[in-house]
């Protein structure tokens, strides 16, 4: 045997007789990592895995493993942070929990009463409560009240490749958290909604590259609560609205009925789809006023990709809101409608009716600002507005700069401004092909409105002239 080899055996033998000894002497730490089955679960999807679950958490263990198996829960299994120490609860994507009990499979509970400023976060909080994560198992709802995670008074929570379905709500933030980190789930067909901010007061929260589909109350919903940062990117979000439900939308973010309200937002490189034959259907709807009538706002919806519902983008009652470099289409009402808001900008954007969709000949995919103050729209493209009064309405306005859009083969006239005040419309291309009998590019209605250079192109079938040097 070479010398090198004979060294490299001589060193594993000592390592190992030391080791020996050493478990002689007296007992070893535990293993980093302990899995369900070491405190009895089964998972066989027909035992009760509840106890065994809780067990192995109040143990304290750390990083608790989920082997693949169907875990059986009757009752939501409560990690108690500042008890048991921090704690992630991991699988491979192997393992399932059913649900088969009233309330959350998984329940994280922290008392973070802080901000997300280092200075308010309590030592036992960074010490016993810091990062608690669930990563890389199924939660399927076996029970008509099951949810999959709830959690409350966290710091630093991180939810990723999870897949969650069949439950009520599929992750459900209650009361106070901070710094939550959903990535890479899928949150899908659930009765509720995929993911819930239920009248929480959390500020840093990142939603990002997931699947949020098919669940009947909403996408991602906020209510009420006091939320900021909120931050949706990457993501497939689309059919989260049941059609014989109430109105909802495939990200709802509603101040309405919280003291504090909801902004600092930003929906960014997402697909947002369907569905248009629920009630009131909407891509984005953010509704800014609070209980107190104090609008929010601070709203970024950018480079995102909408489609088939009642309205596209719907915003109410808001204050600083900007949408720029979209694509809408089908929007069976609405490509988008902006109501009661202040400080707009809408632009570039494309809003366009493309014949591969057949089913697009029965959206309306009107463009509307509706009692907005100080509105800046530039840039758009807009094609092909059927059954309204104009591809693009300002309604009782005031003070809105209209520039550099292009406004197509729409239905009515190209741009109405109806008892609108102290607007300007300049530098557009205003033209209709085939233009109806009275269409006109632009129709003011009001007082103090200027119209600067807008150009309209004669119909295609009109003759070409030539143009002059």
């Amino acid at each position: 045997m070479p010398t090198t080899w004979l060294r490299v055996v001589m060193a594993a033998l000592v390592l190992t007789l030391a080791g020996a000894a050493d478990a002689a002497d007296g007992p070893q730490l535990a293993p980093a990592t302990r899995t369900v089955r070491e405190f009895g679960a089964v998972g066989d999807g027909q035992a009760d895995d509840t106890v065994a679950f809780q067990k192995a958490v109040d143990a304290g263990v750390g990083d608790l493993w989920l082997p693949r198996g169907r875990y059986r829960l009757t009752r939501p299994v409560v990690i108690d942070l500042d008890r048991v120490g921090p704690t992630s609860v991991q699988g491979t994507g192997a393992a399932t929990v059913v649900m088969a009990g009233s309330g959350s499979a998984l329940r994280f509970v922290g008392t973070h009463g802080g901000t997300a400023g280092p200075q308010t976060v309590k030592p036992n909080v960074w010490d016993r409560q810091r990062s608690p994560a669930a990563v890389g198992f199924e939660i399927v709802g076996a029970h008509d009240e099951a949810c999959g995670i709830e959690a409350t008074g966290t710091m630093q929570l991180t939810l990723d490749r999870l897949t969650i379905r069949k439950t009520r709500h599929a992750v459900h933030l209650v009361k106070r958290n901070r710094n939550v980190i959903v990535t890479a789930c899928h949150l899908y067909e659930n009765r509720g909604v995929g993911l819930y901010l239920d009248n929480v007061n959390l500020h840093q929260i990142n939603v990002l590259g997931c699947h949020v589909s098919y669940n009947g109350g909403g996408g991602i919903v906020v209510r009420a609560g006091n939320v900021r940062n909120l931050h949706v990117t990457g993501c497939d979000i689309e059919g989260n609205m049941a059609v014989d439900g109430p109105p909802t939308a495939n990200v709802l973010i509603d101040s309405s009925g919280g003291d504090a309200g909801c902004g600092e937002v930003a929906i960014v490189g997402c697909t947002i789809q369907h569905t248009h034959n629920a009630p009131d259907s909407a891509n984005v709807r953010f509704i800014g006023t609070d209980a107190g009538g104090v609008p929010r706002g601070n709203v970024v919806i950018s480079g995102n990709v909408l489609s088939d519902v009642q309205i596209n983008v719907h915003v109410a009652k808001a204050r600083g809101v900007s949408i720029s470099g979209n694509t809408f289409w089908k929007g069976y009402a609405h490509n988008l409608l902006v109501e009661d808001t202040r400080g707009l900008v809408v632009g570039p954007n494309l809003f366009d009716r493309n014949p591969a969709y057949q089913a697009e000949k029965d959206a309306r995919t009107a463009i509307v600002l509706r009692r907005c103050t100080d509105a800046t729209v530039h840039g758009l493209h807009v094609a092909g507005v059927r059954g309204g009064p104009a591809g693009l309405v300002l309604e009782d306005c005031r003070r809105c700069n209209v520039t550099g859009c292009t406004i197509l083969d729409c239905d009515g006239v190209g741009v109405l401004l109806k008892n609108v005040s102290g607007a300007r419309v300049s530098d557009c291309l205003i033209g209709h092909d085939n233009p109806p009998q009275g269409w006109r590019p632009v129709v003011k209605k009001g007082c103090d409105n200027v119209l600067i250079d807008a150009a309209v192109p004669p119909p295609a079938s009109a003759p070409r002239a030539a143009d002059q040097p």
